[in-house]
């Protein structure tokens, strides 16, 4: 069962930065990648980054040149993606989510971890 894991939120201030971490124990050759979603209250799940297991990124428009997506595998099956998050402003609170993009099947969800960005 891949049971994907993040860490690292928090509280911050404008301005500041945090790093998300996520964890997944899963192949990597039945991964096409790994992302980043989040949902801010009463919104829609949205993307906020991708990254394929080419190196391909995709950005959501309200995080280009702030966010960076990073990943890395170890041995074939420990796979971490990290978001490293700069320059955060309010409207950046949300629950976030890291998914896992499976070649075959469904796609695997974290539980999320909360970025509050307030004064």
């Amino acid at each position: 069962q891949v049971q994907p894991v993040e860490s690292g939120g928090g509280l911050v201030q404008p301005g500041g930065s945090l790093r998300l971490s996520c964890e997944a124990s899963v192949i990597i050759f039945n991964v096409n990648g790994m992302g980043w979603y989040r949902q801010a209250p009463g919104k829609q799940r949205e993307l906020v980054a991708t990254i394929t297991t080419g190196g391909r990124t995709n950005y959501a428009d309200s995080v280009k040149g702030r966010f960076t997506i990073s990943t890395m595998s170890r041995e074939n099956i420990r796979n971490t993606v990290w978001l490293q998050m700069n320059s955060l402003k309010p409207e950046d609170t949300a629950v976030y989510y890291c998914n896992v993009m499976m070649k075959i099947g469904r796609d695997y969800w974290g539980k999320g971890t909360l970025v509050t960005v307030s004064s």
